[in-house]
């Protein structure tokens, strides 16, 4: 990312799933009250590690750059040039301890490893050849060195696996179907019977307790394919499976990826798995590092809204972890030492929006993680409830006081904030969590087309269940809203219905977001969203009316709410 405030902008997505789907369009629900969920429930945080034969090129092939785990079918690279790859593959730098003692010292409590990506290279001993200790120099099966390791600190360990993408052996799904070597074409049906059932074996039999197990991309696959998958895991009553399997199986968790939803998947367990720089694999040629303070405020984003971060690396070609993977690490490991009551084990936060933050939730005890320190030292909290107790994690000697006045809390801060990437207040909540609700809840929007002019109340009845769409053959609309009186406004949510994992078609709709200042319509914010929402933030301003347009390409205007959120 180009700036740090971009990327905390980025991660204000919105989407919202009405339910969960894969990439099929199969619906399910995650198991939520599961037992086997309780610790990654607590846990929060995890290592994503994406590791393999990709390494080699690292991004470039010829004079071309490319998405670097991706590179065999991005840069249409032959199955018997591809293989060439794993003969230059010998790591000798990889020491597994050093990797997960890594992700004990940043705080993760749980590593998930690509044990096969779409590249077909098992990391693994595998009765395929086509595996790490049989087709390479190295000769090391690296996830039995990954598990020995996770045992001896206490770490859980899941395993990625590719079960139908696989660009290597015959039959392997490819994404959109583009083939570009006669001799990876077969039979899917023989490829998930000889090669994924046998290997998903291998990997849950072979190597202890897998925590975890994350497929990944369903393509091409049918219910028959995915049953056969099923009854495979169902035998392991404490693995804990996401939501990719395909052919409308179901999952323990929800997976967006690279991008973060607003309320989060209320009632489902849910997993944001995020990249350090855009590329999953090592690519030698990506720089755009996020920051400590981007992760840290990454990791309390989702947090609050009842979730964990699974965060990857791309070790190199040695087997060596990038030295600012492992700085960030680091320094968000000295973070949660000191701030990590706020973070592991806690509910999501009771409020849709803080101008100034987030926030989680233990019991009565509320932890409110400041990322724009007050300049005025006051700290307004929309709660009528009274509060008490206030504490700042850090630096338990510094004092701090709480004031209720009407339906709102206000802390008094010190001048300073002593954490530059979030400083987090502990304080008790006196009986049941009273939220000041937001000043566009249920007022009623006018929708003005080329058509007619309408009244509906679905924009703002604070309900993920119900969805405003325009009129037939009205690609643009302009939506207005009275608040009665002025408020004072910092930002706007426009919550859209939701995409699927980050890969499917996005629906694109722009916006331009305006106030009535008592003569004319000025321009706060415009843009455009792609099927996932978004939270726009702006200078506070004091106004009564405002007016948002929408406009679409293809189809109707369409969103789930459309919110005001108060800048005080």
């Amino acid at each position: 990312m180009k700036k740090s405030a971009l990327v905390f902008i980025s991660l204000l997505l919105v989407v919202i799933h009405l339910s969960s789907q894969n990439i099929e369009g199969n619906r399910h629900s995650s198991k939520v009250d599961d037992a086997k969920m309780k610790w990654w429930k607590e846990a929060k945080y995890g290592l994503f590690i994406h590791w393999g034969v990709y390494a080699v090129p690292a991004g470039k092939w010829g004079d071309e750059t490319w998405y670097a785990e991706w590179i065999m079918k991005s840069a249409k690279i032959s199955r018997a040039d591809y293989a060439k790859l794993a003969e230059k593959f010998n790591p000798t730098k990889f020491n597994a301890e050093e990797w997960v003692k890594m992700a004990k010292d940043a705080g993760q409590k749980y590593i998930v490893f690509t044990s096969k990506h779409h590249d077909g290279m098992a990391m693994f001993k595998s009765k395929d050849p086509y595996n790490v200790v049989d087709a390479t120099p190295f000769k090391r099966d690296v996830v039995n060195e990954l598990a020995d390791a996770c045992r001896k600190y206490d770490i859980k360990l899941g395993l990625y696996y590719s079960q139908a993408q696989d660009w290597y052996h015959p039959g392997g799904a490819v994404w959109e179907n583009i083939e570009w070597d006669s001799s990876h074409i077969g039979s899917m049906n023989k490829y998930i019977d000889e090669i994924a059932l046998p290997q998903v074996k291998e990997i849950l039999s072979n190597y202890g307790d897998i925590a975890v197990l994350w497929w990944d991309t369903p393509v091409g696959m049918t219910k028959e394919m995915a049953q056969k998958l099923d009854t495979l895991v169902k035998q392991y009553p404490n693995l804990i499976t996401n939501d990719r399997l395909g052919g409308g199986f179901g999952g323990d968790l929800e997976t967006p990826e690279q991008f973060i939803p607003a309320t989060g998947f209320p009632g489902r367990n849910w997993e944001a798995c995020m990249t350090l720089n855009g590329d999953w694999g090592y690519n030698a040629w990506n720089d755009r590092w996020k920051s400590t303070k981007d992760v840290v405020r990454m990791l309390v984003d989702i947090a609050s809204k009842g979730g964990n971060l699974l965060l990857n690396v791309g070790p190199n070609a040695y087997g060596v972890i990038p030295e600012v993977c492992q700085n960030t690490l680091r320094e968000t490991g000295e973070w949660l030492k000191i701030n990590g009551e706020a973070i592991y084990g806690a509910q999501a936060s009771p409020f849709p929006y803080l101008y100034w933050g987030r926030a989680t939730r233990k019991g009565q005890k509320l932890y409110l993680q400041v990322f724009d320190w007050p300049k005025d030292g006051k700290l307004v909290v929309p709660l009528s409830n009274v509060l008490k107790n206030p504490v700042l994690l850090g630096s338990l000697k510094t004092k701090l006081s709480v004031k209720k006045t009407g339906d709102r809390n206000v802390i008094y801060l010190p001048e300073y904030a002593p954490d530059k990437n979030a400083s987090v207040i502990a304080i008790d909540v006196v009986g049941e969590i009273q939220v000041n609700a937001s000043p566009s809840d249920g007022k009623s929007v006018v929708v003005i087309g080329k058509n007619k002019q309408s009244a509906t109340e679905l924009l703002t009845d604070n309900k993920l269940t119900t969805i405003w769409t325009a009129e037939k053959d009205e690609n643009k609309v302009v939506l207005e809203m009275d608040l009665g009186h002025e408020e004072s406004i910092s930002a706007s949510g426009l919550l859209e219905k939701g995409r699927i994992h980050g890969l499917a078609n996005h629906f694109k709709q722009v916006y331009e977001l305006q106030f009535w200042n008592g003569k004319e319509w000025v321009k706060l914010v415009d843009g455009w969203t792609n099927g996932g929402g978004i939270v726009k933030t702006f200078e506070r301003i004091k106004a009564r009316k405002f007016r948002l347009q929408l406009e679409v390409e293809n189809g109707l205007p369409s969103l789930v709410e459309w919110v005001l959120y108060r800048g005080e």
